[in-house]
């Protein structure tokens, strides 16, 4: 039986477009790879406002020795080392929850430490942009994600799941945010050192 050439076109169109599907979702899925952080997992790599971000490091925070608080993920440019990681750049930082915490919570910790990384005379100019940020915090309960992007010339972002709450501009008040987790006065140095990818 003889082939029409308008089969033979559609059977070749059709090999050439699932080649390509094939292709695609590979790329998708190598794009997507995760990696598990005590049962939470966070994507290898992110791409934030046309920014393609790799993730340098990932950590658990406990308290009070045996309590869970929460797993973190720092993302930063591939070429970036730690000791850039404050500097005006783009960055990403996600926690996942494994317990409760208030709103008023996350503010009073967020102002204190704040406070604790800088000097009054920058806190004092911060602290509009403080009251800013406190106010977008929402309570959230086991499994919530908060996240916090900063894009150079935008600001920082915070995003609750995957609802983005606001943007408070600003590399100063970026630096001083960020240093709550990563700067030289952290939350904790171990949960700090394992998000620059030091240990």
């Amino acid at each position: 039986m003889k082939i029409s050439d308008d089969i033979k076109k559609f059977a070749l169109r059709f090999i050439n477009l699932s080649l390509m599907f094939i292709l695609l979702s590979s790329k998708s899925v190598v794009y997507a790879q995760t990696i598990n952080v005590d049962g939470t997992s966070f994507y290898k790599i992110l791409t934030v406002s046309d920014y393609q971000l790799q993730l340098k490091g990932t950590a658990l925070l406990r308290y009070l020795v045996f309590i869970e608080a929460y797993a973190g993920a720092l993302y930063l440019p591939e070429d970036i080392r730690s000791d850039q990681a404050l500097k005006n750049i783009p960055r990403h930082l996600v926690l996942d929850y494994r317990v409760g915490i208030s709103a008023s919570k996350f503010a009073d910790a967020t102002t204190i430490k704040i406070k604790e990384s800088v000097s009054n005379e920058v806190y004092n100019r911060l602290y509009p942009k403080i009251n800013q940020l406190n106010r977008l915090y929402r309570d959230v309960n086991s499994g919530d994600r908060y996240a916090l992007t900063y894009i150079p010339g935008k600001g920082t972002t915070l995003t609750y799941n995957t609802i983005p709450l606001g943007t408070i501009e600003g590399i100063e008040f970026s630096k001083a945010l960020f240093s709550i987790w990563i700067g030289e006065n952290p939350i904790d140095v171990g949960f700090r050192d394992r998000l620059l990818g030091k240990i």
